[in-house]
């Protein structure tokens, strides 16, 4: 006896039948609005909008930016012998003689350089504490159009001179050169990111469906989802702060949800067919299944990507809105052009076949595997459960913590390796602390009074028990005073931390925060990092908050039953619990590195647990509802709960397989980029995705349903519009 109730017309199957009748407005519209996306982030003139960072060191870059005139470039050149254990720096004529040339080189452009300071003079912190290595250092000079013409005749100076004493390591690092650095690479692995996501996403299509034609509709959709997100965003940006991360996100995840949309609408639709549907009847039952539940799915994404809104910080609103956007698309397509373009397409979508694949049926592997789990769900479900937790343990020593630039790339980059070999010689100074003094009333604040704290804020160095460091320079950034300090450690380590909670909480206040009429305000990267780590820590739990209450909400509205919500929220905390663990075991604890190609810095990115939870919960909830959604459309057609559960994950569990392989190819593609951070991410989101899809959707998630039975369903509120895919 079937449990269901009338069939009435949902959102998907309404708009996929105006599609079907307008399915040239649909594909012309689509493609005139990721052309209006993109012309007009080309069109639209003007700055980005400024993404200020959180708490003090947000304040002390608000002054800055207040001012008529921008914080000039530091530049630090390590000069050192190359080999070990050598005399003192000042007694080796090979060091003396190329920090001469250096000095003289630069100081022989002053329209390019000023400030050149040398371990030759008499000036404090230029000679490093066992003497063997010498720091020469110098601004880059303004204008601003001038400024890289400027930096290209310091680096050539620089280059000249370590070409010229082979003997000596001449290396330079500092502000303007690790910022290019880091901008390089992450520009390098963008263009790798784009370059191998796609194709390999389209191998795997071809595989799954057999056909160009087939694989390459998937792979057309979202490619112009991505490109109207990435051109929206480039329009948004200049309103609101958008990180420059936000990008390669939205290839990301945006690959990723594009590719499963179409794909699970796309098997529906060739089932349908190939089981002797008309085509308008096909594309039909697809939007009443697959079209219903990506909808369903894709809202779920964008409410739990908002709960990274309740963090407080800016550089996660314009990642938050750029996966929205992504993600909206991606379902628009899947929901619009999509059946416009199988309409239109007609038997040609099997154009071009590589390969014959039979998509009509069950999977006999998944099914079995289904078939022994509800025969012993309790046995299979305790070993799943277990497995999960074994790999959640390492999760339970995670500590959280920013990479410096220099654990961001590898030594291999010459400007990191040059930065770590000059922080090891002179602590601080790659990156050192920026002490903001300005007065609120636009004043200057360069006074008789404010240089007397300072020279005490310099005395207090000494006493600082080795935590605060010299070279101490001051420069005027018209009305505002900046004061680098360096600070020891690697900049966001523990030592770095004690040095600057020192720093903000007993020398600046006794010195020039004791001024009247000023403040003062300690940015950088270490303060940067300190501050975001106290803000994320700080909002964690509304985030967590926020997330699971919209996925029981979602869960409880889409499946009428409380236990349905209830094991869905475990199963996914299982999930995200063993990816905390393998990313913590991979890079906190440093296991595969040679493999993965990094250098364990002893922690995991502050940012990623929280990251991994919004994105994680939001893309489970697509395997999730497919294959409930399977198992339920059995059930309410009259099979027991425990043949309803065989037979949808039968029919689910292959559609599952191909979609998790192209998230965790995509996903891993990220591994294989430079920075730690997204070799991380890449990690930890290609590990979910793959347990999700085996273990908790392929083991425990049947094993839950069979135990739980007739339970999992409440009778007489089953809708039909809501059934499988």
């Amino acid at each position: 006896m079937r449990r269901t109730q009338d069939h009435r017309p949902g959102v998907a199957e309404r708009v996929t039948d105006w599609s079907i009748r307008h399915r040239g407005t649909a594909i012309l519209g689509w493609l005139g609005l990721v052309a209006l996306a993109l012309v007009a982030s080309v069109a639209i003139g003007g700055r980005d909008a400024a993404n200020l960072p959180p708490g003090e060191g947000g304040a002390a870059q608000a002054a800055l930016n207040e001012q008529g005139e921008h914080p000039r470039y530091h530049e630090n050149v390590l000069v050192q012998a190359l080999e070990p254990g050598g005399p003192d720096f000042l007694d080796d004529p090979r060091t003396v003689a190329a920090a001469r040339d250096l000095v003289t080189r630069l100081r022989e452009h002053p329209e390019a350089v000023s400030d050149v300071r040398s371990p030759l003079e008499a000036v404090p912190g230029y000679v490093s504490a066992d003497r063997r290595s010498g720091l020469v250092s110098f601004t880059v000079n303004w204008p601003v159009e001038r400024f890289e013409q400027h930096m290209a005749t310091a680096t050539g100076a620089v280059a000249a001179v370590a070409a010229g004493h082979p003997a000596v390591r001449v290396a330079q690092a500092g502000d303007r050169s690790l910022i290019s650095a880091v901008d390089a690479a992450v520009k390098a692995d963008l263009h790798r990111s784009h370059l191998l996501s796609l194709p390999f996403v389209l191998v795997i299509l071809l595989v799954v469906f057999g056909s160009v034609v087939a694989a390459g509709v998937p792979v057309l959709l979202t490619g112009t989802a991505i490109a109207g997100a990435v051109g929206l965003v480039g329009v948004l940006g200049k309103v609101i702060p958008i990180n420059s991360a936000a990008s390669a996100m939205i290839v990301l995840v945006g690959v990723a949800v594009g590719v499963d949309y179409s794909l699970f609408a796309l098997r529906r639709y060739r089932e349908e067919r190939r089981a002797g549907h008309d085509e308008v009847t096909a594309l039909r039952t697809t939007a009443r299944t697959s079209g219903h539940v990506v909808l369903v799915s894709g809202m779920t994404v964008v409410l739990c990507l908002g709960g990274l809104l309740f963090t407080g910080l800016g550089v996660f609103v314009g990642v938050t809105i750029g996966l929205a956007l992504v993600v909206a698309l991606a379902v628009l397509a899947s929901v619009t052009v999509l059946p416009a373009v199988l309409a239109a397409l007609g038997p040609r979508v099997d154009k071009w076949r590589v390969r014959r694949v039979n998509t009509v049926g069950e999977s006999r592997f998944w099914t079995g595997i289904a078939r022994g789990v509800v025969a012993k769900p309790l046995l299979w479900g305790g070993l799943g459960v277990l497995a999960l937790l074994v790999l959640a343990v390492p999760a339970l020593d995670m500590r959280l913590q920013d990479a410096a630039s220099t654990n961001s790339l590898p030594q291999e980059v010459a400007t990191v390796d040059s930065a770590i070999r000059m922080g090891e010689a002179f602590p601080g100074v790659p990156v050192p602390a920026q002490v903001v003094v300005w007065r609120p009333d636009g004043e200057s604040a360069d006074t008789s009074e404010v240089r007397a704290a300072i020279d005490r804020l310099h005395g207090r160095i000494a006493a600082s028990g080795g935590l605060l460091a010299e070279p101490f320079t001051v420069d005027r950034v018209d009305n505002a005073v900046v004061i680098r300090v360096p600070l020891a450690g690697s900049s966001t380590d523990e030592l770095s931390v004690r040095a600057l909670e020192l720093l903000r909480t007993k020398v600046i206040p006794e010195t020039v925060g004791a001024v009247g009429g000023v403040e003062a305000a300690v940015t950088g990267r270490t303060a940067t990092a300190a501050d975001f780590v106290a803000e994320v820590r700080a909002n964690t739990w509304l985030v967590f908050g926020y997330v699971l209450l919209v996925s029981l909400l979602l869960m409880l509205v889409v499946f009428r039953s409380l236990a349905i919500p209830v094991l869905s929220i475990l199963l996914n905390l299982l999930s995200l619990g063993a990816a905390y663990g393998v990313v913590t075991w991979v890079f906190q604890e440093g296991n595969l590195h040679s493999l993965l190609g990094f250098t364990s810095y002893g922690a995991v990115m502050s940012w990623l647990p929280l990251f991994l939870f919004v994105v994680l919960f939001g893309l489970s909830t697509d395997y999730h509802l497919f294959i409930l959604s399977r198992v339920r459309e059995r059930w309410a057609a009259g099979a027991t709960a425990r043949e309803a559960v065989v037979g949808g994950i039968g029919h689910s569990a292959g559609v599952v397989s191909s979609a998790a392989v192209v998230m965790v190819v995509v996903f891993a593609v990220f591994i294989t980029l430079t920075s730690i951070e997204n070799k991380m991410l890449g990690v930890g989101l290609a590990v979910a995705v793959a347990l999700d899809a085996t273990v908790v959707r392929g083991v425990l998630l049947p094993a839950a349903l069979a135990v739980l039975g007739e339970r999992a369903w409440v009778p007489g509120r089953v809708r039909r519009r809501s059934g499988g895919r």
